[in-house]
């Protein structure tokens, strides 16, 4: 019999506590909930009180088993799964499912897994806090109740396969909501002026700007016309000595916004990296939001700084979390070593982990001391002024080791460096330049800056922003992808040497990486949804369900009776809905076809968004032709919608055969002959396309083909060695089979293929 069972969530975390705890331990894994609520009648019986019904997925069954006859064997089971609300329920479930006692059952915690913190766990253990274990079933039931409700709905007025949540549907409506911003959005432009001083105590150059731009060509050409008669002269310098603060440890939400901006990661792939150092001991607890270290903590990271850059680079704070119910009794995001300042492995949790080394460790370390110098320079015909701004890093405290990046679009700065300038003196002009900006559009949102968006608003965790962001785009409401910018002129005025001269440049914009586009479908749903559910989408009812959560894991509200509240309006207005709603459907009318004098319509159809030319009643058939990747249903102009019926398009002849391009099924496509190529195009630039790009495509995707097949033979019906993402293999009558690792592909013989052939079907 064994003294001990230990069990945690997962194995790598099993392995790494197995090596602290030794003899008398048998550490396992349950890999996650081994129970969850039961998909008939939701799951829930709503007559008992909305009391849950769990069952063992057949999964898992076989594992509970196991567990089961493992916790017969022991004396003591010590249950230790995660610290958070989502931790506790695995340790009830795991109670509860494998049938263990209180008498010889201990739960325990810790926020790292280092042999200290395990060692001290198990002299501290506790009993399951109940309170957190109905804070997760109050979410996950609601949850239920809710999608299980909306999602049947959804199927009858709009479309078969739908699905609606709590969370992310309130995640699609700020998507929603910010892209018709865009939308509505008409840029304009101006004319900033930026004047190149020449410094007369030592002739270095210089650059300011005037303090206001000009609306039109005309003003920005009347100012500079101002300027060839002006003299120039520094009126006022002024010094002021400031500092820049660290910023906070990491939370969840914190790492994943700095993961997204100086990695690229998403934010699936930071909590995935992140969980991989978790539980090789390398950082603290993952899923947190408070920005409280350890003394120890603070210490080890004192001592480490001091060591690394000296006593006057240690400035030792704690910070405080401003979000409301933030678990200030856990720990930020930390390394669980200060002085391991780099690790081994692979190079994705490397990055990470340097990424947490060098926040946490600059949250300690003195402000740094800069010295901003503005010059103010008055023109002698003119009210207006020139200002000239410098800044000088006196002391350069957590710069050393870490500047936050952040998510706004900025113009370039000017430099920083400003030469050594004297008041009252005259200055000579070098040039001035008028050049024309455009004010850009409310920027999208990437899955990091959602992430922030959702914490701001206090809705969801930092256990549910991930799932959330993973769900609104596997069920096709969000699509996260980059866009090509577009090119517009933009005019530079010069005045240089008394003459202005003007020159046109052309500039990309609107060009977009890794942003959150919806739908059309995601914001048809949206829009029923804020139409007939206002509540459930309405930001401040989210965020007081969530505060709802907190106060049953505080244990100051009956779990039951909270979801009651929700749950009997919600399910009224449903059967409501159900009765008196419009379907819910995007349909604009765009104008007449000028050939047939028919209706042209942009809506969404049995396949997805269409324009129909006619109606359904005519006796003639409507007309329909499918709206390209990029175009959206509010958008469409009718010129666009017309241009769709000219696909198919034969573009010309290349090699004696037509070049074709149209949409099909997967999107569109160049069609040679009966060679298919896939056109990365969207809107007006597959419309627009010429022939000599059609032939670019067709060359690239021939090149392909040549290189994907490594062999082919003369027999009839014979198989082919090709090249595939994750090396050779042999396809047969549309089916693939392996090469086994001692054989050479390009060696193959047709005899040896038919035989791994054979041998793979037995």
């Amino acid at each position: 019999m064994e003294e001990n069972l230990v069990i945690v969530e997962s194995p790598a975390k099993a392995k790494t506590i197995q090596k602290f705890l030794g003899d008398g331990f048998v550490v396992t894994s349950c890999f996650g909930h081994i129970r969850d609520l039961s998909k008939k009648n939701n799951g829930i019986d709503i007559a008992k009180n909305y009391e849950p019904i769990y069952e063992v997925p057949s999964e898992k069954k076989k594992l509970v088993s196991e567990l089961k006859k493992l916790a017969k064997q022991a004396n003591m089971v010590w249950l230790a799964s995660d610290e958070d609300r989502e931790g506790e329920a695995i340790a009830w479930h795991l109670y509860e499912a494998l049938g263990l006692k209180e008498n010889n059952t201990k739960r325990i915690v810790f926020h790292e897994i280092t042999k200290d913190a395990i060692l001290n766990s198990i002299k501290t253990p506790r009993s399951i806090d109940q309170n957190l274990v109905n804070a997760q079933q109050a979410r996950r039931i609601l949850d239920r109740l809710v999608g299980f409700e909306l999602s049947p709905l959804l199927w009858k007025k709009i479309k078969p396969s739908l699905s609606a949540g709590r969370v992310q549907s309130v995640a699609v409506r700020l998507i929603v909501e910010r892209e018709r911003e865009i939308f509505d959005f008409k840029s304009t432009s101006s004319y900033r002026i930026i004047a190149s001083f020449i410094n007369p105590d030592d002739s270095k150059e210089f650059k300011a700007e005037l303090s206001k731009r000009f609306k039109t060509k005309k003003e920005a050409l009347e100012f500079l016309g101002t300027c060839k008669n002006a003299n120039f002269k520094i009126s006022d310098i002024s010094t002021v000595p400031s500092k820049r603060t660290p910023a906070a440890p990491f939370t969840t939400s914190t790492l994943q916004q700095e993961a997204s901006r100086k990695l690229g990661f998403s934010v699936a792939r930071t909590m995935s990296v992140a969980q991989k150092l978790y539980e090789s001991g390398k950082i603290t607890y993952m899923r947190t939001d408070s920005l409280n270290l350890s003394s120890l903590a603070i210490g080890a990271a004192a001592n480490e700084i001091k060591s690394e850059f000296g006593d006057e680079y240690v400035k030792t704070r704690t910070f405080k979390s401003k979000i409301k119910g933030a678990q200030e009794a856990h720990e930020a995001i930390r390394p669980t070593y200060m002085n391991s300042r780099t690790i081994s492995g692979p190079a994705a949790e490397q990055s990470l982990y340097e990424l947490i080394w060098k926040r946490t460790i600059a949250s300690q370390m003195s402000d740094a001391q800069i010295e901003k110098t503005t010059a103010t320079i008055l023109m002698s015909n003119s009210d207006e002024k020139f200002l000239a701004t410098g800044e000088v890093i006196k002391f350069d405290g957590f710069l050393r080791v870490y500047i936050e990046s952040t998510d706004d679009d900025k113009e370039e700065n000017q430099s920083d460096f400003l030469p050594k300038l004297s008041k009252g003196k005259n200055l000579t002009v070098d040039s001035i330049i008028a050049d024309e900006r455009f004010t850009n559009n409310p920027p999208r949102y990437t899955e990091a800056s959602l992430v922030k968006k959702l914490e701001e608003l206090g809705i969801g965790r930092p256990s549910t922003y991930a799932p959330t962001i993973s769900t609104i785009q596997n069920r096709g409401y969000v699509v996260k992808e980059n866009r090509d910018g577009y090119e517009r002129s933009a005019t530079i005025i010069t005045l240089k040497n008394d003459k202005i001269s003007e020159k046109i440049k052309t500039e990309k914009y609107g060009y977009e990486k890794g942003k959150m586009f919806p739908s059309d479908i995601g914001m048809i749903v949206n829009d029923f949804l804020v139409e007939y559910f206002k509540d459930i989408l309405d930001y401040n009812f989210t965020a007081k369900v969530e505060k709802e959560f907190d106060e049953i894991a505080d244990g100051n509200v009956e779990w039951k009776k909270m979801i009651d509240s929700f749950y009997k309006p919600f399910h009224l207005k449903i059967a409501d809905t159900e009765a008196n709603s419009e379907r819910g459907r995007a349909e604009r009318m765009l104008g007449l076809d000028p050939k047939s004098g028919k209706n042209v319509y942009a809506k969404y159809g049995k396949f997805g968004p269409v324009i129909q030319i006619g109606e359904k009643e005519d006796e003639q058939k409507p007309q329909f032709a499918s709206i390209t990747k990029g175009m959206h249903i509010e958008q469409i102009t009718l010129e666009d919608a017309l241009k769709l019926f000219a696909l198919p398009r034969n573009l010309g002849q290349y090699e004696d055969l037509d070049v074709i391009i149209s949409v099909g099924r997967f999107g569109p496509y160049v069609r040679h002959g009966s060679s298919f190529y896939s056109l990365k195009l969207k809107g007006d630039e597959l419309l627009n396309i010429q022939l000599n790009e059609a032939i670019e495509i067709i060359i690239e995707g021939k090149e392909k083909e040549k290189k994907k097949i490594i062999k082919t033979f003369n027999q009839d019906d014979a198989p082919q060695i090709l090249n595939g993402r994750f090396g050779a293999y042999i396809s047969y009558k549309k089916k693939n089979y392996k090469i086994p690792k001692k054989q050479t592909p390009e060696d193959l013989t047709f005899e040896e293929c038919m035989k791994i052939i054979e041998s793979s079907k037995k």
